[in-house]
């Protein structure tokens, strides 16, 4: 007779989950840590844009290639998609448009890459675009483990988890046993329902015990704006953005949601430094092609990204803009989007959480 657990015994069990770091953990301790995949060997060296043909794109591509970012011109998936654009030109021997075709999250973006059907139209997308968006939201045209196909990482960013100045204690773990203490009463902010600032902090309410409450905000300017003046007691943001204010004294850093610690902050601990393990969780920005592109292709444009990142001047302009660089090809991009989807849809699961209208 086949098990059918009741709807209160899968939640337990996928409370259990998330809560037990031997069960939950997204990536494995640093000491078994599995080799980032390598890029293909038809990768150029930095400065040397001609690639060896891969048989079957030896005439790809052919014509301007697109790249469709889901948000306005300005934001951080913009500005990523742009610094790589024109070195890729030049690697590609074809001009390289950005093409911003914002709304829904991202996901109108999302669906016209799944839909492209001409070789030479691509996404630079996040993790929401890539993982969770038919989790968050049933109504999303297109599902991304089957519709989209993965290229390369570009470039990855922690999240900071920061209180306010009012926080009682000189270190880190202090703060964060104060924040323990408020209970319901603190609460934190996000740009929204589903964004990896509200999940994040879900999951990290399971691995800090922590209870506050969800407040959404417009975006990360508004949350840092409430948290200065005293309307918010926490929230998670990236160092690009909260560093400045956190060493202006406006607020205390607990620590970073990566593994290690961050280029982007390199004085701040890591969560696991202060007592919170298996949270470890990362922004990202990367590539992806329709599910219908030939590998050749695929592995054609991912060399040349991968080789495109390891340029000094890229690396430096990502850093520059929030983006730890990261070169990963895309057997790398789709181990991320498999932890990514198990690790927020357990979170969209467990707590029933709907993206916004």
């Amino acid at each position: 007779m086949t098990f059918r657990p009741t709807r209160r015994q899968f939640d337990a069990l996928l409370l259990a989950s998330l809560c037990t770091p031997a069960l939950a953990q997204t990536t494995p301790p640093a000491t078994a840590r599995p080799r980032t995949p390598q890029p293909s060997p038809a990768a150029a060296k930095p400065g040397q844009p001609a690639m060896a043909p891969l048989p079957g794109a030896e005439n790809w591509p052919s014509k301007p290639v697109r790249l469709l970012v889901g948000f306005p011109p300005g934001s951080v998936q913009d500005i990523s998609a742009r610094i790589v654009a024109e070195p890729l030109s030049k690697a590609l021997g074809q001009p390289v448009i950005v093409e911003n075709k914002a709304g829904a999250s991202g996901t109108i973006a999302g669906d016209q890459v799944a839909r492209s059907s001409d070789q030479h139209t691509f996404g630079v997308m996040n993790n929401s675009q890539l993982t969770i968006a038919k989790l968050l939201n049933p109504a999303t045209a297109y599902d991304p483990a089957r519709d989209l196909m993965p290229v390369a990482l570009i470039g990855t960013t922690p999240m900071l988890l920061v209180v306010s100045n009012s926080a009682a204690g000189s270190t880190p773990g202090e703060w964060l046993v104060w924040l323990r203490n408020q209970g319901s009463h603190a609460n934190y902010g996000s740009p929204g329902n589903g964004t990896p600032g509200h999940l994040g902090m879900e999951l990290l309410k399971s691995r800090a015990s922590f209870d506050a409450t969800h407040v959404p905000y417009q975006g990360n300017p508004q949350i840092i704006t409430a948290m200065i003046g005293g309307q918010l007691q926490a929230a998670l943001l990236p160092p690009g953005l909260a560093m400045q204010q956190v060493r202006a004294g406006k607020m205390r850093a607990v620590g970073v949601t990566s593994e290690q610690r961050s280029l982007l902050a390199p004085e701040q601990p890591t969560l696991r430094e202060v007592g919170v393990l298996g949270a470890d969780i990362e922004l990202w920005t990367a590539m992806a092609g329709p599910a219908s592109l030939p590998p050749a292709v695929r592995d054609k444009m991912s060399a040349a990204l991968i080789a495109v990142l390891r340029s000094e001047d890229v690396r430096g302009r990502l850093l520059t803009s929030g983006w730890q660089p990261t070169a990963s090809n895309h057997e790398g991009l789709r181990l991320r989007m498999r932890n990514d989807t198990k690790t927020f849809g357990g979170i969209i699961m467990l707590r029933n959480i709907k993206a916004d209208a």
